[in-house]
């Protein structure tokens, strides 16, 4: 059975973001908060865990994760990124958005994109995601909450409880977020391309809505 905690969303309390951190690092999956919407997160070398999120989603192989950062630093450990893709992602982090990017060799082969080995990284915007973050000491790997059948993530987590109680080990509540995922930009060609529009304004890319 998931175990809950209750953290504040702007004094996130230490002591149960380093018991979210255990929970991690010996293999858990969990459901947390960000500044889009609630998202499951497992750590990197995490294979099968995974799996479980894979299986929580009711997704295959084709469907990728996403690598969610502390900051711009930590996104260049594992995206190639050039002096433009770099002025972009420092304007625009944190933020509501996901880049795809061309991915680094520390990203392993079964988590980048097949043809394009590209890998989709963001930097998101909450005091709690970003206390999680800087505890764990690396990116976590997530996917938004939203279960098959579903036409939207939930975006309660006492709901989140209610659906998972038997499929994730931890449920962070930190009140509800804003309920629309992630605008998705493509950084690897000649100019920005929307992929996905979402809660993150396109506009500063050149992009129309």
């Amino acid at each position: 059975m998931a175990q809950y905690f209750v953290i504040h969303p702007e004094n996130p309390q230490a002591r149960l973001v380093h018991q979210a951190v255990t929970i991690l690092n010996q293999g858990g999956v969990i459901a947390y908060p960000t500044d889009s919407t609630y998202a499951l997160g497992c750590i990197l070398g995490n294979v099968d865990a995974q799996k479980r999120i894979r299986d929580i989603r009711g997704v295959d192989e084709s469907h990728h994760f996403t690598l969610v950062c502390r900051n711009l630093a930590e996104i260049g450990n594992y995206a190639q990124v050039d002096n433009s893709q770099f002025r972009l992602l420092k304007a625009n982090t944190p933020g509501q958005y996901t880049f795809v990017l061309k991915a680094s060799r520390e990203v392993p082969r079964r988590l980048q994109h097949p043809k394009r080995s590209t890998i989709g990284l963001r930097v998101p915007q909450h005091t709690v995601t970003q206390a999680i973050l800087d505890e764990l000491n690396q990116p976590l790997l997530s996917m938004t909450l939203m279960l098959p059948g579903d036409s939207e993530p939930i975006n309660e987590a006492w709901d989140i409880r209610d659906r998972l109680e038997h499929q994730v080990d931890l449920v962070i509540d930190a009140g509800a977020c804003v309920a629309e995922p992630t605008t998705v930009i493509d950084l690897t060609g000649a100019s920005p391309q929307l992929i996905r529009l979402g809660a993150g304004d396109p506009g500063p890319f050149g992009l129309d809505e």
